[in-house]
């Protein structure tokens, strides 16, 4: 499976914007982000006036690097979410919130995108009983994820939820801390979304 095998850190300074990549970190004074607001490489500091199509490429690319997917499984999301009746921007970032690898991490069991998707690949998930192993799987109302029951003392996992709470948990999702489970009470919304995402230059940028 392709994967981005770059510094994390890099991305959140070439967006100007924290992306929250690397879990606990990224809330300390260690972060790269808080030492060097500025794009990498050796012209960093010196960010030119983007164009139209540079503004619109940003937002994509910032969208990817949030939710950790690669350019063809991006495009994917996007012609399914066209597909579908709505505003686009939204049902995108709705698909890109329900992914499995998103869930365990906004559920509080994972610090972090990353881990969650790597925890996940390792098996040590179930969805409505049934191991699961696939980041892009997409949960729906009604499912319940839970910590297989040899993980449940994994000191990853035991230390993200002991901060689950303080990174904030969305109301679309409801956590059972004691029996390491979590439900999807509903779709997510666009106000479930704190990121600061511009879907609709995404959409006018595939668009073209």
């Amino acid at each position: 499976m392709a994967r981005y095998t770059g510094a994390n850190c890099k991305l959140c300074r070439r967006e100007n914007m924290k992306l929250f990549l690397k879990g606990e970190r990224c809330y300390k004074e260690k972060c790269a982000f808080e030492r060097k607001e500025y794009a990498p490489g050796q012209h960093g500091k010196l960010r030119k006036k983007l164009s139209d199509y540079g503004v619109q490429l940003r937002e994509k690319q910032k969208a990817k690097r949030i939710y950790g997917v690669l350019e063809s499984q991006f495009r994917r999301y996007f012609e399914k979410a066209v597909s579908v009746n709505g505003i686009t921007g939204e049902i995108l970032l709705q698909f890109l919130e329900r992914r499995l690898d998103n869930f365990v991490y906004r559920a509080g069991f994972a610090a972090s995108r990353k881990e969650a998707r790597q925890m996940v690949r390792h098996e040590h998930f179930e969805v409505n009983g049934r191991k699961v192993s696939i980041p892009s799987f997409l949960v729906k109302p009604g499912m319940t994820v839970s910590v297989r029951e040899n993980s449940r003392e994994h000191p990853r996992v035991l230390e993200s939820l002991e901060t689950a709470a303080a990174r904030g948990i969305p109301e679309w999702i409801t956590l059972d801390k004691q029996n390491f489970k979590a439900e999807v009470v509903r779709l997510p919304e666009r106000t479930d979304i704190a990121y600061d995402i511009q879907e609709s230059l995404i959409v006018e940028l595939y668009s073209k």
